[in-house]
């Protein structure tokens, strides 16, 4: 089996890590991957270099990037075509694959509606359709895309990475130069708008003044780090809060954290969720998307209303007060990830997948024998 991997994405964190792990496991079981990527990808550089096929994306106006990839999947001749992300690659990819005579799926990551027009226009050549959490496979089905070319297959941690340590609080603590003392909340996200890191900061004031050790650590890069900086001046939480930027050794770093903190507006599944609650700790979380599949309420953390800063607030100030219930969520969080989400779970689905679309695709071409 040989498939072709399309990721358009330039850093090595959300959907490009789970491509990663995708053509890992994939290789254990002895099928022959290849990525097509941008030259500047990060994931390209991080996988084998004899799989990588580097080439110009430049998103959704590139409409050069439709013959370019059928030429260049007519030249790899896969049997299959996996598309992973947007940026143009959703909707050329689908399409140059059929240029090719190729089959293709594509993995949908975002909880954002899209218009039934454009659904059925960029749906129209993919074979399934993967949808990380039930509420984008409600999206797809709203869309119009239809139930039978929608299969289901969430994200995936490595939890033998990401795993609960005893000794990550002091590490933790130490390579941040935090407080010994000092009880820390974590939120791993982009510094994008939907994440909502302000929402957030502007509960931070209160819970300071009930917990003056609390920290947040914020790990992660984007657009809004300015203006975050310069807001947390403004609310005097500069000594609370640490834009850590992004890292690499977060598998080594998160075990550390008391409670994830996850206040986004909108979220497809939430990746960050699972690598907290694969190294057994708590979240506070708002119930949007795909999170309520990852966090389960009252068990594995707390979910609440998208909108309720006042909730939002009083449950994190409660798992501060509850060491005792935050290691119980946590336990509870890292038997709930090895059994939904290890990432031995996600290569066998996708390649149950792979293989029944091959065999369709076969059967539908299989010459009708007469009687």
């Amino acid at each position: 089996m040989r498939i072709a991997h399309l990721e358009a994405g330039r850093h090595l964190y959300g959907g490009a890590a789970q491509v990663k792990y995708l053509l890992e496991g994939l290789t254990g079981r002895g099928v022959e991957n290849l990525l097509l990527c941008p030259s500047e990808s990060e994931l390209g550089a991080a996988v084998p270099a004899e799989l990588v096929r580097a080439m110009p994306m430049r998103g959704e106006l590139d409409v050069t990037l439709l013959p370019r990839l059928a030429l260049e999947l007519r030249r790899l001749a896969p049997d299959l075509v996996h598309v992973h992300s947007r940026r143009g690659a959703d909707l050329y990819g689908g399409y140059a694959a059929a240029l090719a005579g190729i089959p293709a799926v594509i993995t949908r990551r975002v909880d954002a509606a899209e218009p039934r027009v454009l659904a059925r226009l960029k749906y129209r050549p993919y074979r399934a359709v993967v949808a990380l959490s039930s509420a984008i496979g409600a999206q797809l089905l709203r869309a119009g895309v239809p139930a039978e070319r929608i299969v289901e297959i969430p994200s995936a941690v490595d939890t033998q990475r990401y795993r609960p340590d005893a000794l990550a609080g002091q590490r933790l603590r130490a390579e941040l130069g935090l407080p010994g003392d000092a009880l820390v909340v974590g939120v791993v996200a982009q510094l994008i708008e939907r994440k909502r890191h302000s929402w957030l900061f502007a509960l931070l004031p209160e819970l300071v003044r009930e917990w003056p050790q609390l920290r947040v650590v914020c790990f992660g890069r984007g657009p809004f780090e300015r203006r975050l900086r310069a807001e947390l001046g403004e609310r005097g939480l500069t000594s609370h809060v640490v834009l850590a930027g992004f890292r690499t050794d977060l598998a080594a770093l998160v075990p550390g954290l008391d409670v994830l903190a996850h206040p986004a507006s909108r979220e497809g599944l939430g990746l960050a969720l699972i690598e907290a609650a694969s190294a057994g700790v708590p979240v506070v979380a708002c119930a949007v998307g795909g999170v309520p599949d990852v966090v389960a309420d009252g068990e594995t953390g707390v979910l609440v209303p998208r909108d309720d800063a006042a909730a939002f607030g009083r449950a994190l100030g409660a798992l501060l007060a509850a060491p005792d219930e935050r290691r119980r969520f946590g336990a509870a969080a890292r038997r709930r990830v090895e059994r939904r989400f290890d990432a031995a779970g996600l290569v066998a689905a996708h390649h149950s997948l792979y293989t029944r679309v091959l065999a369709e695709r076969a059967g539908a071409q299989a010459p009708m024998v007469s009687k």
